[in-house]
């Protein structure tokens, strides 16, 4: 498969809360919560929950990402989705668009310090205990 990614992304499930701004019939419009962001970076994320939101649905999407203390509100468009289980749990490409620049630089700023943080303790961990990480990684 081929990367479409345009920017580096960082897995880690945060708990956001979307409201539907348009292009979506039957949808709720109130905002809906038991949904999690499980990668993100400044261009898009991955979302994960109990709503199928069709392609091209206009989201406002609030999170805080962990070990930040302010709540981040951006616009995000719906560019794919997957049925994990049907009725149940959907997954979906969001594509941010208009976001502020302070936003842009909080992402940013975020993924470069969780990554140096997993890197370090990635180098302090010893070998063993990684090699037995990545074996159960591909059982």
């Amino acid at each position: 498969m081929v990367e479409k990614r345009k920017r580096q992304r960082l897995e880690e499930l945060n708990e956001i809360t979307i409201s539907v701004i348009a292009g979506a019939k039957n949808l709720p419009k109130e905002k809906t919560v038991d949904i999690y962001s499980e990668d993100i970076s400044v261009s898009g994320a991955k979302i994960r929950g109990n709503i199928l939101f069709p392609v091209d649905t206009l989201l406002k999407i609030d999170f805080t990402l962990k070990k930040l203390q302010r709540q981040i509100t951006i616009l995000g468009r719906v560019k794919w989705i997957k049925i994990v289980f049907e009725d149940k749990c959907y997954e979906a490409g969001v594509e941010f668009f208009n976001t502020p620049k302070a936003a842009v630089e909080k992402i940013e700023n975020y993924i470069s310090w969780k990554q140096k943080n997993i890197s370090r303790e990635a180098k302090d961990t010893p070998l063993w205990i990684l090699a037995q990480i990545n074996e159960e990684k591909f059982r």
